[in-house]
């Protein structure tokens, strides 16, 4: 009765106030309906139309791990800080920090795109500010003294494992992008005849399509890949046909099988090799940035470097493919530059660079 009588005197008062009871059970129906998940989804929908494929699968996977368990079926609207705090805290208690990091920020976003559609009234992750235990940001772990480079070279080269696997250890120090724009290639953007690989945007982290000039050396490790491909979409395709491209711990882990622990090298540690190496050398910083693909702040200036810059980029590669030769062929002896190499893989001055 007393559930009844708080109905009917709840009613009235709406009566009172001008509004129509119905409409009032109407909205709250509704707004029960919102729940997190369904948001989230349709968040996760309109922005795979400007986010890349990978991004995406990396935030469903976040959502459909973590979250959707623990709040999913939560409206929208009635989480409060305390319940994302608590799906936070059970990351935090597997040590995956980072991943507490981006789980935050990702529930932040539809949070904020739940306001905007008018199925939430706040952001609660803004209240979480200091709440969770910092990202101890740690390096890419890399090998960048030349002897080194040449050992590493030399046992990748005694790889046995999977022949598809064994070409990706090999093309990564040459073409030195980050791991999962190397695993996501597709033979569709491979120009055999022009000797470049052009990735489209949605697949860069940085949002521009990147041109990856291939040395001779390069185009020779995907010539003899292609018949592996199965005459697939992916140069480096997954061992199960049909399954997409090769898994996103491949090659770390080959590099482990190899002897090489995390704390020594990584599969992104390929790109501090050559960022390394390169700028020892005395090429140009915008150049080694511009192949690293890393952000120009200036957007005149990366309007021009990306315009103008493709011949000595590609000089740049080319030189770095024969200087890893050298390394492997005499086993990593010191190369750097005013070693008595500088004729050889410096192929213009450094000033003129300039």
């Amino acid at each position: 009765m007393g559930t009844a009588r708080d109905r009917r005197d709840q009613a009235r008062q709406f009566l009172a106030d001008g509004q129509d009871p119905s409409h009032q059970r109407k909205e709250q129906k509704l707004a029960q309906s919102e729940t997190f998940e369904k948001v989230a989804r349709e968040w996760l929908e309109l922005q795979s139309k400007k986010l890349s494929a990978l991004t995406i699968a990396k935030a469903r996977w976040i959502l459909e791990k973590h979250v959707y368990p623990h709040l999913g079926a939560r409206p929208i609207g009635d989480i409060k800080a305390p319940d994302l705090l608590g799906v936070l805290r059970k990351i935090e208690a597997h040590g995956i920090h980072q991943t507490a990091h981006r789980t935050k920020q990702r529930v932040g976003q539809i949070l904020r795109y739940a306001i905007a559609t008018g199925r939430a009234e706040r952001d609660v992750s803004v209240d979480l500010r200091g709440a969770l235990a910092p990202i101890v940001t740690k390096n890419h772990a890399a090998i960048t003294e030349p002897t080194r480079m040449g050992e590493l070279l030399c046992a990748i080269d005694r790889y046995v494992g999977q022949p598809v696997t064994h070409a990706a250890l090999k093309l990564s120090p040459l073409v030195f992008v980050r791991p999962g724009e190397l695993r996501h290639a597709e033979w569709s953007e491979i120009d055999f005849a022009n000797a470049e690989w052009r990735i489209p945007g949605e697949k860069m982290k940085m949002r521009t399509p990147h041109l990856v000039p291939l040395a001779r050396q390069a185009i020779e490790i995907l010539r003899e890949l292609q018949p592996l491909s199965r005459a697939g979409r992916y140069v480096f395709p997954c061992r199960r046909p049909g399954q997409g491209p090769m898994a996103a711990n491949t090659i770390n882990r080959a590099l482990r099988w190899l002897g090489y622990p995390r704390d020594q090298m990584t599969a992104h540690g390929f790109r501090a090799m050559a960022s390394t190496a390169l700028n020892e050398q005395g090429w140009h910083p915008d150049l080694i940035e511009l192949q690293l693909a890393h952000a120009e702040r200036n957007s005149v200036r990366a309007a021009y470097n990306r315009a103008t810059r493709a011949a000595e980029r590609r000089a740049m590669m080319q030189a770095w493919a024969d200087y890893l030769d050298v390394l492997r062929r005499q086993g990593g002896p010191s190369m750097k530059a005013g070693a008595g190499v500088t004729e050889t893989f410096l192929l213009v001055d450094a000033a003129a660079y300039e």
